[in-house]
């Protein structure tokens, strides 16, 4: 099965070139700037992409989502090859798919971009959420320690991940883990324990989508 993965476009998703195939993920923070006309042409674009089923969810930029529920958001993506998640799950050729758009606060993230957002212990009961069968786990936040390092002014690098996410992951073991939210650490894979994490991000830390979409095949 070949699976396209990309994640923080922040408006700029109509600047790649997706060659079509069986799954395309996207890993939130969809628009611009987060204003209601941006998601109809998100949509508009996502009906055009040539894979058999596409899945998205948001992330801590996307207050739009956040504001409205899940049956609102289930009309809104009708076409039958659109798929959207929320602390929810679908099946696609036999994958069994969970999706959870929320991250964990940190020190330093934007103040006017924090849905989904919240401290560990929110952490921990999102991820209790999560089945134990799954095999492809779509988050915004990363797992703690992993792709998620954040640059401070002194050219130190901070982890903002999430130690709930992290354990929960390595108790389940799905196939695939994928993310975006921390910009510096995009478009790369870590494969630990024969669980592959995938940081899809187009975007660098200076939102400039420099990052071309992650392949994967399993």
């Amino acid at each position: 099965m070949k699976i396209d993965c990309i994640g923080c476009c922040h408006g700029a998703y109509d600047q790649l070139e997706l060659e079509g195939g069986d799954l395309l993920i996207i890993t939130g923070d969809l628009t611009r700037s987060d204003e209601s006309y941006q998601y109809s042409k998100f949509h508009e674009w996502l009906e055009k992409q040539d894979y058999k089923k596409k899945i998205f969810i948001g992330g801590n930029h996307d207050q739009y989502l956040q504001d409205r529920n899940q049956t609102f958001l289930q009309d809104y993506t009708s076409n039958d090859s659109i798929t959207y998640l929320c602390d929810s799950g679908t099946e696609f050729e036999g994958l069994k798919i969970w999706g959870m758009p929320h991250s964990l606060w940190f020190r330093g993230i934007n103040p006017h971009c924090t849905a989904f957002t919240g401290d560990e212990e929110y952490m921990a009961e999102k991820c209790a959420l999560i089945p134990d069968n799954i095999d492809i786990l779509i988050s915004h936040c990363h797992p703690y320690g992993i792709l998620d390092e954040i640059i401070l002014e002194d050219g130190s690098e901070y982890s903002v991940g999430s130690k709930e996410l992290l354990k929960t992951t390595l108790k389940i073991r799905p196939k695939l883990v994928i993310f975006s939210h921390i910009h510096e650490k995009g478009g790369k894979i870590l494969d630990i324990n024969g669980i592959k994490f995938i940081n899809c991000s187009i975007m660098n830390e200076r939102y400039e989508p420099v990052n071309k979409p992650m392949k994967i095949e399993i």
